[in-house]
């Protein structure tokens, strides 16, 4: 499920187009509208451009007075997203917002994404990492997408 745009501008005989591609989709598994699968691709210019990540996304009888509940399923090397696929993102814990839609959740994790948050990270080793040796961190974070996410 991607979701294109195409914007066409131009000359009567000549046109040129521009073209928008989602990063993220969402929708439920099968049945059960309140477990949902959700595809992320790596944003571009980042470690993990080229990457497609898997994500799954479990919403209570609460929502949307409750966040969802979003885990990676694809391995990823991302201080804010530990081995089990837990992510640690602000909107999905203490503020969250009932007016937050899932297409923003997705939004904010692609976000995460391109701009970690190595001040309170779930993989302190890779903050550090971050911190201390960008070079090493971006190597490994572009190992891990190609192995785990293409």
């Amino acid at each position: 499920m991607l979701s294109i745009v195409v914007w066409i501008v131009g000359q009567p005989r000549a046109f040129s187009c521009l073209m928008f591609i989602s990063l993220y989709s969402a929708g439920p598994k099968g049945d059960n509208i309140y477990e949902w699968r959700s595809t992320i691709l790596g944003p571009p210019g980042s470690v993990y451009e080229g990457g497609v990540f898997f994500l799954d996304i479990t919403f209570s009888p609460d929502y949307p007075f409750k966040p969802p509940k979003v885990t990676f399923r694809t391995r990823i090397y991302h201080c804010n997203i530990n081995s089990q696929g837990v992510i640690c993102l602000d909107i999905l814990k203490d503020n969250w917002s009932p007016a937050l839609t899932i297409s923003k959740v997705l939004l904010s994790i692609c976000s995460l994404l391109t701009d970690c948050n190595p001040a309170d990270p779930l993989v302190g080793s890779i903050a550090t990492q971050y911190m201390t040796n960008r070079a090493e961190h971006d190597r490994m974070a572009r190992q891990w997408t190609k192995r785990y996410a293409t």
